[in-house]
């Protein structure tokens, strides 16, 4: 069954938009965090990886809406380099303190972008 949901993983990526593969990341990243923050007991490394892994994806989003070449209107550039400069300091503030309850803003901002991207 496993082999069967790996071949459907990798024939779905093979098939996906950009937009849809972007939406799927932050999809991960969300439940990743969800996770971490309704879980019973602070397990910190699985909370230190999951803010890496966000961190990680919302480095690419800003670098690709802050290069010249960015396909995307202006505003909706400032608007997601602004959205990344909040998701940074909130996940360096959840680090910093490993603090959970600072895990769910950032899980409802990948939420709702990935809905947007999945439009």
């Amino acid at each position: 069954m496993q082999q069967a949901a790996q071949v459907y993983q990798k024939t779905q990526q093979a098939t996906s938009s950009p937009r849809q593969v972007e939406a799927r990341l932050l999809l991960k990243a969300a439940h990743r965090m969800e996770d971490v923050s309704n879980g019973e007991a602070l397990d910190r490394d699985t909370m230190r990886d999951a803010l890496a892994y966000n961190k990680k994806i919302w480095t690419l989003f800003v670098t690709a809406v802050t290069e010249e070449d960015s396909p995307l209107p202006q505003n909706i550039r400032e608007n997601i380099a602004n959205l990344g400069i909040f998701v940074f300091k909130q996940t360096r503030l959840a680090e910093g303190r490993m603090d959970k309850t600072l895990l769910p803003s950032l899980v409802s901002i990948n939420r709702e972008i990935a809905g947007g991207l999945r439009g």
